[in-house]
């Protein structure tokens, strides 16, 4: 799956408008290297996102096309 696709659907992002910017700007890495919004999502991937002055790093343990909203929270596991 594409990252800006999941970032929306996981709902890490709420737009996948704003998640294709915040990978253009270099805010987001898999696995430390930063990545395109193109770029292929596998479970077991560590994502860094940096909102303005806070990162958030994630384990993506699940990639779905679709989700329902409470269900988004089990696709990934803080670190």
């Amino acid at each position: 799956m594409r990252l800006d696709k999941f970032l929306k659907v996981s709902r890490l992002i709420k737009r996948r408008t704003v998640a294709n910017e915040a990978c253009d700007a270099g805010r987001v890495t898999i696995n430390g290297k930063p990545a395109k919004a193109s770029a292929a999502v596998k479970e077991g991937d560590i994502l860094e996102i940096g909102f303005g002055t806070k990162a958030v790093k994630v384990e993506v343990l699940n990639v779905q096309e679709t989700v329902k909203k409470d269900d988004a929270k089990e696709m990934y596991k803080y670190l």
